[in-house]
C-alpha cells in the first residue's frame, strides 16, 4: 500500500530545508577552499603572517630594486581617516625599511581599530616580512585624535626575480564593540 501525504505544504517545507542545508554545506565545504585555491593560482589576496618576523643578519642586495606600493582602505562604516605617509618606496632586498601610516578618529568618542594586511602578488607574501607593524595589535584612539602608526619591513632576498613591484594594502575595521576591557587612550 502506498501512503500519500495529504499536506503538500509540509513536503515543500522539508524539501526547502534540505536544499538550504545543502547550499550552506556547499558554500563552506567547497567554495571557501576553492576560493583560496583560485586566489593562490591567480596571485590575488596575498595573506601575510600576523606575527612579527625575526630578522637574521644578511647582506643587502643592492643590485635589485623593488617598488613597494602602499594602499589603505576603510571597511564600510569605519569613519577614520587612514592612509600611508608615502604611497610608494623603492627598496633593496635584505634592507630594513621604515614607513608610517596615519590614522585620525574624527568622532568625539574613543574607538578601537584593527588593520588587516594583504600582499599582491600573492606569491610575494612569503618574501615580505614585517618586523614591526600596527596590524599586529588593535589600535585605540581617543575621540578627535590622531596617531602615526609605524611599519618596518624587509623584502627577502629570495624574492623571485620576475617580481619587481609589491603592493601592501591594509583594510581598517572598527572593532570597538569587540575590544575587551576599557579603551586605552593615546
Amino acid at each position: 500500500m502506498i501512503q500519500v501525504n495529504a499536506n503538500p505544504a509540509i513536503d515543500t517545507a522539508i524539501k526547502l530545508v534540505v536544499v538550504a542545508i545543502a547550499m550552506f554545506a556547499f558554500v563552506f565545504v567547497v567554495m571557501v577552499p576553492l576560493y583560496d585555491v583560485l586566489c593562490d593560482a591567480l596571485g590575488i589576496n596575498g595573506k601575510t603572517s600576523g606575527e612579527a618576523y625575526t630578522s637574521v643578519p644578511v647582506a643587502v642586495d643592492e643590485s635589485r630594486t623593488i617598488k613597494i606600493q602602499f594602499v589603505a582602505t576603510n571597511n564600510e562604516g569605519m569613519p577614520w581617516e587612514f592612509g600611508p605617509s608615502v604611497t610608494a618606496m623603492k627598496v633593496h632586498p635584505g634592507a630594513v625599511n621604515d614607513t608610517v601610516f596615519y590614522a585620525r578618529n574624527p568622532l568625539p568618542e574613543a574607538m578601537v581599530a584593527q588593520a588587516i594586511p594583504s600582499v599582491s602578488p600573492a606569491r610575494a607574501a612569503a618574501y615580505f616580512h614585517k618586523t614591526e607593524c600596527f596590524c599586529f595589535n588593535q589600535q585605540p584612539l581617543d575621540g578627535d585624535s590622531a596617531a602615526e602608526m609605524p611599519l618596518q619591513f624587509i623584502v627577502d632576498q629570495g624574492l623571485p626575480r620576475d617580481i619587481r613591484t609589491i603592493t601592501l594594502s591594509y583594510t581598517i575595521f572598527d572593532v570597538t564593540d569587540m575590544a575587551s576591557g576599557a579603551v586605552a587612550v593615546r
